[in-house]
């Protein structure tokens, strides 16, 4: 009866391992045969053969099977190495799988062999021993997971020296973060550096960093919403925002509430989020006081200076609005707020605000709104933009850049890049120029140049050009400096030429005085682009300082009505932060069948390398429109002038759909999904390009964390960006590194401080190596940048992050959280 009973569980085993090869083989017969008919790899057509013949001898109990099998696990560890190389990540899906089941083969065919004679205590021995060497090998591929490991450069930097231009003249360097008081806009400072020069906490102490304190907003970031907000610090007060426009003023010690505002701001759930805010102190606006001349303005700026009054100039901290936060809100106003008390400054526009759907044309509710906080210069100007629905159709809203005066809400300049001769409101009857590229993320500003860098985006929709202005086709994708005082152009400069990419530039200009090797230093403008490409300009004149060159790109096969430009521009005197080209060999899965999957799609879809037109046949895009660089932002670290930067790398893939199968009642936020592109032949489908199982096709990292050495333009270190643990159902924490949000924050104690993982942490890295120093687990994950100040009060140093959830995960929050370290490590 025992033997009966062992009989029929080893039929039960070897039927389940017959089953499981059955599947194995039909995968690999059916898409591997599919994968050579597209002129791709014929290693897995010839695995599932040698499996078939192999599972089949198995299953009629001849060791010869088993032979075959295992024969087959090292030739594929051999044609694995061959393929990609030590690579791990592309290595880990190639081999685990076959060492796992030549385990399971090894241990299993012991007992298919008779007892007679000693032959199966021999069989045990010799199979024995396979297994257990394989079971070694598949152990430490498996720890290998909890591994960092080496990301591959997209290209080594090219040791060219940068352009010495005209040197920095002594005491004309305008490192304001070295000087900083408060943190008063996106990024600290006007130049948006990300950088406080505060060393309290620092590489010795960061280890004692302790939560300060907690508050709640009370505002979930629901559907469409995200929480992205980097707070502002004034004296003792700090200023957030949440997804739903509401405000709040918090104490800098205790972080408790002082007061709230509720914008009472409505749109239809498509985008809701709050980056952040402006500050003003209207008796210090040196805006309308200052001579032109002196700020390297033209004299027709200067004779066109408007003039502004000073109300409460002379006044006390007590005067009403003297103090004040300014907010753009997802219904397309800007409201101004008393600083000390919340409540609206009535003498800004119509009670307190300013409608800025004014004398642009219809706009559908959703369709523009604000998603990044006003810009105030000197204390007396306010510029705004606004970010238009993408790719929903042809003359959206104007992608108009306007300054109102801080005080009165005036109009002061607009930025028509439609029609430069409209210098603040249209003509009677007309608009803005509508469907012009628009400016979604931060502007920034050089006071003393007297100049604001705009990044401009595309005009809709992003992936079909044919109908395009000559305009939008001229200013898309690129950066452009304007006057201060009277909004018109001085210069600019493009990243991308007919973008049909969505490559926006998406995230605000930095501005840092770099050294050019010869013991001076060059006012320099760092663009950092969706392309993973950053460009190194001169901010006076636009010219690059970094070698750029134009490269031949695809221009063949193009729908009928589009066109393409023969070149794009390359930084070539910068490291690209992305991976190398992608191609079959590096498509990517959690197992051998998954990964074979991506290699059809692969091989399906056009695909020529960057710039690859779109297509009906469905186009492989990589950078995609998630970056690359995004909306967060870099870091300098003016000690050691290192740039601090994080990227996404996730390919997506886009399909020209014929206008007769898509119609005007798609929707959507023109990300992903089935954009209309209506006023052109073609809708598009956007999808992110995903293995079966729902990780991306294209090997890890996915997300990383980079510091250049701006002295000699090469990556000092680079660091996958985060773990799976929040991820996956198991709480394993393998850096993978995640697609990233938010950006850094780099201070003088020689730490960068970063929370835009898909995990639920905020890391403190070592500046000068990326090793990480500390972390904190966060109630949910986090999309925003940290920031730090110092309180006026206790003279303690604070750093503080904002917490909703990741992107992509249910996890939510509402949560602001400072840190800051124990009273006896003060």
């Amino acid at each position: 009866m025992k033997e009966q009973k062992r009989s029929w569980g080893l039929k039960l085993v070897v039927a389940v391992i017959c089953l499981l090869l059955i599947l194995k083989v039909a995968a690999f017969l059916w898409w591997g045969s599919e994968l050579a008919a597209e002129g791709g790899s014929y290693y897995y057509l010839i695995s599932g053969v040698v499996i078939l013949i192999a599972g089949v001898l198995f299953a009629l109990g001849r060791k010869t099977g088993s032979l075959i099998y295992l024969a087959w696990v090292i030739a594929t560890l051999i044609w694995a190495f061959w393929e990609v190389g030590a690579h791990f990540w592309m290595l880990f899906p190639r081999i685990f799988e076959p060492l796992v089941s030549g385990v399971v083969i090894a241990l299993a065919t012991p007992f298919q062999t008779e007892d007679k004679h000693g032959g199966r205590r021999a069989a045990w021995r010799l199979w024995g021993s396979v297994a257990v060497i394989f079971t070694v090998v598949a152990i430490i591929v498996f720890a290998q997971l909890f591994v960092e490991h080496k990301i591959s450069d997209a290209n080594e930097a090219f040791k060219k020296p940068l352009n010495a231009s005209d040197r920095v003249e002594e005491g004309q360097r305008a490192d304001s973060a070295d000087h900083m008081k408060d943190w008063t806009g996106y990024g600290g400072t006007d130049d948006r550096n990300s950088y406080v020069p505060y060393d309290q906490i620092n590489i010795d102490n960061v280890s004692k960093l302790k939560v300060a304190w907690k508050f709640r907003t009370g505002d979930i970031a629901t559907e469409g919403a995200e929480d992205q907000n980097t707070p502002l610090q004034v004296g003792d007060t700090v200023f957030t925002c949440s997804p739903h426009d509401r405000v709040f003023a918090l104490d800098a010690d205790s972080g408790k509430q002082r007061w709230t505002f509720d914008s009472k701001a409505e749109a239809p759930p498509i985008w809701y989020r709050c980056r952040s805010l402006g500050y003003a102190d209207l008796s210090k606006n040196t805006y309308q006081s200052r001579d032109a001349g002196s700020s390297s303005a033209s004299s027709e700026s200067a004779a066109q200076t408007p003039s502004h009054s000073q109300p409460n100039a002379q006044g006390d901290d007590s005067a009403m609005c003297r103090r004040r936060i300014y907010m753009g809100t997802m219904d397309a106003r800007i409201i101004a707020l008393d600083a000390g008390n919340g409540k609206r400054c009535d003498a800004f526009g119509n009670n307190g605000e300013v409608d800025l759907k004014e004398n642009m044309g219809e706009i559908t509710p959703g369709f523009y709104m604000q998603t990044s906080g006003p810009t105030v210069v000197d204390n007396g100007l306010v510029i705004i933009s606004g970010w238009v629905l993408d790719n929903h159709s042809v003359g959206e809203p104007s992608g108009v850049v306007r300054a109102y005066d801080a005080d009165t809400g005036k109009l002061v300049w607009a930025w028509d890049l439609g029609n430069p001769d409209i210098h603040t409101t249209p003509p009677k009857g007309e608009t803005y120029t509508r469907g012009t590229p628009n400016v979604w993320a931060f502007p920034t500003v050089d006071a003393r140049l007297g100049l604001v860098y705009l990044p401009l985006g595309n005009a809709t929709p992003d992936y079909w050009g044919g109908e395009r202005s000559e305009a939008s086709d001229k200013y898309n994708s690129s950066v452009v400096a304007v006057d201060i005082h009277t909004g018109r152009e001085r210069w600019k400069f493009q990243t991308v030429h007919h973008d049909l990419w969505d490559y926006d530039v998406p995230v605000h200009p930095v501005l840092y005085d770099i050294p050019n090797g010869k013991g001076e230093r060059v006012p320099a403008l760092l663009q950092a682009t969706k392309r993973g490409e950053i460009f190194v300009l001169d901010r006076r004149n636009g010219k690059p300082i970094g070698p750029v060159e134009e490269r031949k790109v695809p221009t063949d096969h193009l729908p009928e009505g589009e066109r393409a430009s023969p070149t794009q521009p390359y930084s070539t005197g910068m490291p690209a932060i992305r991976d190398p080209e992608l191609t079959e060999r590096s498509m990517w899965g959690i197992s051998p069948i998954d990964q074979l999957m991506c290699r059809v799609a692969f091989r399906k879809m056009r695909y020529e390398g960057d710039f690859t037109p779109q297509s009906e046949q469905g186009s492989l895009i990589y950078p995609s429109n998630a970056g690359g660089m995004n909306w967060g932002g870099m870091s300098v670290d003016h000690k050691n002038d290192y740039l601090i930067i994080n990227d996404t790398r996730i390919a997506m893939s886009n399909t020209l759909i014929p206008r007769k199968y898509v119609d005007s009642s798609v929707g959507g936020d023109g990300h992903v999904g089935l954009s209309a592109q209506l006023g052109t032949p073609y809708g598009a489908y956007i999808s992110y390009f995903f293995s079966v199982l729902g990780v991306p096709c294209n090997a890890p990292p996915y997300g990383t964390i980079s510091a250049i050495d701006l002295k000699t333009r090469k990556i000092v270190w680079q660091k996958p960006a985060g773990t799976v643990e929040d991820t996956v159902p198991l709480p394993l924490h393998v850096p993978l590194g995640m697609p990233s949000m938010g950006g850094p924050l780099s201070t003088g104690g020689g730490l960068v401080f970063y929370s835009g993982t898909q995990d639920h942490y905020l890391r403190a890295y070592n500046v000068e190596t990326g090793k990480e120093v500390w972390k904190a687990r966060l109630p949910v994950g986090g999309q925003s940048t940290p920031m730090s100040y110092v309180s006026p009060n206790t003279h303690r140093q604070y750093v503080v992050v904002t917490a909703s959830g990741s992107r992509g995960q249910p996890a939510r929050g509402d949560y602001v959280i400072a840190y800051s370290l124990d009273d006896d490590n003060d």
